[in-house]
This record gives structure tokens, sequence and C-alpha cells, in this order.
């Protein structure tokens, strides 16, 4: 075998990123070595049950990756998708999927990691929740411009005009980081939100704006970003730019007051860096507060334009309360939160606790934490700002806080930091409540816990989004 070969394989299980298990099927040999029965492929947009001609683009000693070259027979899983961008966009990779055998995979998956990567045995998975929603599930959708569209493979044999091809306005295509996807609709926000996504590309289309190039860095137009509050009906909208241009911001701000007036504040952020963030360096505000108001069970939380907002609000209020369910608290606790963020979870199980210590490395969110706080009457949360790729214990022994008996964690994708990891072991809290998004890296992390003095009791799997391979998962970790 070598790359650029053409397989037939028989899909047989599913693997964590939306990638199909194959087998490879050999038809002219009459015995097969353990090493070839033990040897899977990694077939990209693959479903158990199907059978497939695959091309072979990585070879490794255990097993090669593939991208489907023709399904042969489909599996019966497989259903059509709701999108007509599906296959080309990034946003969905398994919509063409039945909801209720995603969430199977992704509940297997979690036991797998844990076993493989954890080597954990008899691992207690309880039933992954279901997302309520299937679509139009998010608060959140962040569009790119780019002076480069993707085009379709019918497109290249209809020549357009320059102006048709060097402005998109939607999302990345997988892999390719200098071309966007020009889309006119999605299905994971809003018809608003595709109302906003429409009415801004023909208004800078209609007044030739330049896009920006990922390559030259050059041009005006970044990102744009709308999240909306559905309990409240508030609707923000972020153009990102790369310079201040006050005319142009006024005329896009009266045009939005007077075509969409369901938008209840619009600001402009200035990203003048050469990195593709759609974070800006400051903001100019074109009207209202700057900021809407959304609800995760009884608490109400101010977002502004850049701070982190759980996606899929209801499921995040299922997933914070089996957080607090785990913990168990009877109300003498002092809790350690750590990548504390703007406060949510700390204000969330606030009224269960003592005390919450709140750990945070940005700025901007411990403002919106102690505005949040504000907002809900909550005065026994003290967020701390904290760098959690150093040592926290410094700081906790400098400011004489009191020893956790339980430590929350939510890190980002990439997981704990080691030194993370080791002043959890040093504060020796009885219970540990891990939330991530990538079990990898927690089950990575998970494991080092359980080397030395702690249990893995269960873990959860939250879907909180549908048509993704992502998956939010709790772990419960004891004291030995």
């Amino acid at each position: 075998m070598k790359k650029g070969d053409v397989i037939e394989s028989d899909i047989v299980d599913y693997a964590f990123e939306g990638k199909g298990v194959g087998k490879i099927k050999s038809e002219q040999k009459n015995q097969i070595t353990e090493e070839e029965k033990k040897f899977v492929v990694f077939i990209d947009n693959a479903y158990p049950g199907d059978r497939v001609l695959a091309t072979i683009t990585k070879i490794k000693k255990n097993y090669a990756e593939a991208k489907l070259k023709q399904l042969l027979i489909k599996s019966p899983f497989r259903i059509d998708p709701k999108c007509k961008y599906f296959g080309t966009c990034g946003g969905c990779k398994s919509q063409d999927l039945d909801y209720s055998q995603q969430i199977i995979y992704k509940e297997l998956q979690v036991k797998n990691i844990f076993e493989r990567i954890g080597g954990l045995e008899n691992v207690e998975v309880l039933p992954i929740i279901k997302s309520e929603k299937h679509f139009f599930y998010r608060n959140k959708m962040e569009y790119s411009f780019s002076d480069k569209r993707w085009l379709e493979h019918v497109e290249l044999f209809q020549p357009k005009s320059e102006s048709e091809n060097n402005f998109a306005l939607g999302m990345h295509v997988p892999g390719i980081f200098d071309k966007v996807l020009d889309i006119d609709e999605c299905w994971l926000q809003s018809k608003s939100s595709n109302r906003v996504l429409n009415f801004t590309r023909t208004f800078f289309k209609n007044h030739q704006i330049l896009a920006y190039s990922a390559k030259k860095h050059t041009g005006f137009l970044r990102n744009l970003v709308i999240k909306q509050s559905f309990s409240k009906n508030e609707f923000l909208v972020n153009l990102v730019v790369s310079d201040e241009n006050e005319r142009l911001f006024t005329e896009f701000t009266k045009a939005v007051q007077s075509d969409i007036p369901e938008i209840t504040t619009l600001v402009f952020n200035i990203n003048k860096k050469l990195s593709q963030v759609a974070l800006g360096d400051y903001e100019v505000a074109g009207f209202g507060p700057g900021t809407i108001r959304d609800f995760i069970g009884k608490y109400e939380f101010q977002i502004s334009a850049n701070s982190f907002f759980q996606i899929n609000s209801p499921q995040a209020e299922k997933l914070f309360s089996i957080a607090a369910d785990f913990a168990g608290f009877v109300g003498d606790e002092i809790v350690y939160d750590l990548y504390s963020g703007a406060g949510v979870i700390p204000i969330f199980i606030s009224d269960m606790v003592k005390k919450i210590y709140g750990f945070e490395n940005s700025n901007v969110a411990i403002e919106d934490a102690k505005i949040n706080s504000e907002i809900n009457g909550v005065n026994n949360f003290m967020p701390i700002l904290a760098d959690l790729n150093k040592s926290i214990l410094p700081i906790v022994e400098k400011t004489f806080l009191e020893k956790p008996d339980v430590i929350i964690a939510d890190p980002p994708r990439s997981g704990m930091h080691p030194k993370t990891v080791h002043d959890i072991l040093i504060l020796r809290p009885k219970k540990i409540i891990y939330i991530s998004c990538n079990p990898s890296t927690q089950a990575r992390d998970v494991k080092m816990f359980c080397a030395s003095l702690y249990k893995l009791i269960k873990l959860q799997p939250v879907d909180m989004f549908p048509h993704t391979f992502h998956i939010e998962n709790i772990a419960l970790l004891h004291l030995k």
C-alpha cells in the first residue's frame, strides 16, 4: 500500500473526530497475518455499514488515513443532509447521519478514549444527554470575509467576473486558510442570523469594500460575529474590520437599524493584527449597549462582543446542573473554579456552597465575572487573575486562600497544563469535577490524577453540538 492507492473497505466502527474505521478487503490472499488483521483505515465521511472506495492519504505502521472516493453501499443510518453546503463547509461533519446514531457513537467514543488513552478499565459512562434542538441551537456564529471565494467544481467551468470571485462571506473550507465558501444560509443559529449574513454581504459588495486577504494582509472586512439571546430576544452584531472608517460605520449603522430592527446592538471591532482571529484590539460603538444578556438556569449573564459564553444555552444548564449534582454540595464547601471565564459556573453554584474562588487568565473575563456577580447579587464568588500555565500555589499562599473541598475545572481543548495538575495534587481536594470539550486530553489528565491520589468514579457525556464530532464530557474524581 502506498499514498494515492484506492482501496475497497467495509466500515466497521466510528472514531473520534468523525472518521469511519475501515478494514481493507483482501480477496487476493488466502491468509492474513495478525498485523494485517489489526491494521485499520480511518476514512473521512464514512459511517458504520458503508462499503466504500477510498484514496489513501497517509500511512503509518498500524493504520492509514484515507478520503472517501465512492460510496458503494450506503449505511442504513445515512440520511439526506438539510444544508445545501454540507460536504464542502466545515461547520457540520455528520449532518447526513441520523441523530440517534450520532449520540450513540459519541457515547461509545468517550468510553473508548478513556480506556485507550486513560488506560482505565470498567469506566462507568452514563447515557449521553441529548440536545433538545438539532438545528438552530447555537447562540453565536462567526463568519469570515475573504478576497478568494471557494469555487465548487462545476463553477470552474462557468467563468464569472472578477468581482464575483474576489469577495466571500461565509465559512472556511477545511484545510484551506485563505479561501471562504460564500454561503447564504446556515442551519445552526437562526433565520434572523441568515438575514444579517446576507444583508451584510449585499451592503459591502454594493459599496465595493474590499474583503481581507489572509495572504497579503490587505483589505477592510475581516469577520462577522452574530450573538443571540433567545431567552431575552436580544441580538448583537459584531463587525470585525482592519481599521476605523467613521463614514462607513455610520452608513452601515443606519442601514442596519432601518432594515433589520430586531438587532438590538451593533459594535465594530478594530483588529490590526495579522492573526486570523475575530477579536479586535479595541471596539467602536455602533448603537445599543454593546452587550446582550442571556439566562442559564435562573441566573442572568451579560455577554459582550468578545466574551466567552456557552454556545448551546439549554445544554449548558444541563451540563452545570450535572456538575453540581456530581459534587454533591451540602452548603459549607470551599470551591476553586479553574479556567473560570466570565464566572458562569461559580455564579450557577453560588447558592449551593460557602465560597468560590475563580482562577482566570483574561482581564476581560475577570471584569465580565465581576459584572455578572453584581447582576445576580452574588457575593461569595471572588474572581482571581491567574496564569494557569504557571503554578497558582503562590497566589493561594500569598492571599491566604482557604484550601478547596472541591475543584471544578473547564480547560480549553488542549487540556490542563502539567503544572495545574501538580497544583491540584498538592491541594488535595476531596472531589474534582473535570469538564472538557476534548475527551482525549481529558483522559490524558485524568490518567495522571488516577496514577496517584484519585479514583475516577463516573463520566457524563453531554451533546452540546449536534452534527459535529465535538463532545462535552464531565468526569467525577474522588480522593482515594
